[in-house]
């Protein structure tokens, strides 16, 4: 096996991120995205929001790929980086930080100084949708940028999706990578589900920390945390 080029890897994911963040392939969420930079709440009233796609985030050399829904309006649309500046980071950071993942618990902007060790964070869609339903047709003109950014990260072990969404997602990406497992059939989502697509790669599933979920007690800190324990012990040992 030739050895990796982690320069080369590194150059291609910025060429990626820049392509991401110029895409307009999706009218509807072209609209959406810049309509609520327009039109931002007063508690916002000094941010220039983002308003763009979103790209991946953290340490090309990472074993660990997390995989969300998609930027939320006034959170990652408002600051460019991924799961920063809403209660789903939050919850999110706090549990990266605390099993090593993250230099720190929260992100709030994206020069805070926040870095991701041996981990990366991404997304199914990259442009926040309205009421964050994306439709198929959306997440498919996505799904290509997921597919390359997998492929740039040659160090994975370890995915957690967030969300069914985000499973769903992860499970295409992979049939599209693996021609042979074209027909393999998985198990429905369901939240601490632990599949082996490879040897070599586990796929973790989460409910998504999303206020729905956390304000509800659908997913409690012990059960978000209970995931990423998890993802600390496989990227230990494969």
């Amino acid at each position: 096996m030739m050895p990796r080029d982690n320069r080369l890897s590194e150059q291609r994911l910025a060429e990626l991120h820049a392509e991401i963040v110029s895409c307009r392939r999706c009218p509807r969420l072209v609209r959406w995205r810049e309509e609520v930079a327009r039109r931002k709440p007063k508690r916002y009233a000094d941010w220039d929001y983002w308003a763009k796609p979103v790209p991946g985030f953290g340490d090309p050399e990472a074993r660990l790929l997390v995989v969300g829904l998609a930027p939320a309006a006034h959170g990652a649309n408002r600051t460019g980086r991924m799961f920063t500046g809403d209660r789903s980071g939050d919850w999110l950071y706090r549990t990266l930080h605390r099993f090593g993942f993250a230099n720190r618990p929260e992100s709030r902007q994206r020069d805070d100084g926040l870095a991701l060790r041996d981990c990366y964070i991404t997304a199914a869609l990259r442009c926040a949708p309205p009421q964050n339903i994306p439709r198929p047709e959306e997440l498919q003109n996505c799904r290509a940028f997921l597919e390359r950014e997998w492929s740039l990260l040659g160090n994975v072990r370890v995915i957690v999706a967030l969300g069914q969404i985000a499973y769903a997602t992860v499970l295409k990406v992979f049939r599209a990578r693996h021609a042979r497992e074209a027909s393999r059939s998985f198990p429905r989502f369901q939240h601490g589900l632990e599949l082996a697509l490879t040897p070599r790669v586990t796929l973790l599933a989460s409910f998504h920390p999303s206020q729905q979920n956390t304000f509800t007690g659908k997913l409690t800190e012990p059960m978000f945390e209970a995931i990423f324990r998890r993802a600390r012990e496989l990227t230990e040992t494969q």
